[in-house]
């Protein structure tokens, strides 16, 4: 079963394009991760940025959250951001259509 995750950066005052740059090296090396179907970052309304990820099963995302690649993408935002980030998993409920009723 896929697991859906948000992760919700809150920048310091004024780091907010500094931060979304620092994530890039670690996105880079999370897409050659195992299991990994979507890891994209996004410019919130609210300020934060959002992390939207998707992964092949519930395995793959804890190896990943014991990966180097989640090491380097903590250390590049560690002076970037104001609080951990606030991270979500999901269960996809499929509905409507199977192309538009799930991530």
């Amino acid at each position: 079963m896929t697991v859906v995750v948000t992760a919700v950066f809150h920048p310091r005052p004024g780091k907010k394009q500094e931060l979304a740059a620092a994530m890039h090296r670690g996105i880079t090396a999370v897409h050659t991760e195992q299991g990994c179907e979507l890891y994209a970052i996004h410019d919130a309304e609210d300020g934060t940025i959002t992390m939207i990820e998707k992964w092949s099963s519930a395995e793959a995302l804890d190896t990943h959250g014991d990966s180097d690649e989640v090491a380097v993408l903590r250390e590049d935002i560690a002076a970037l951001i104001e609080k951990p980030a606030t991270v979500t998993r999901m269960t996809p409920i499929p509905a409507g259509t199977e192309a538009q009723g799930r991530l």
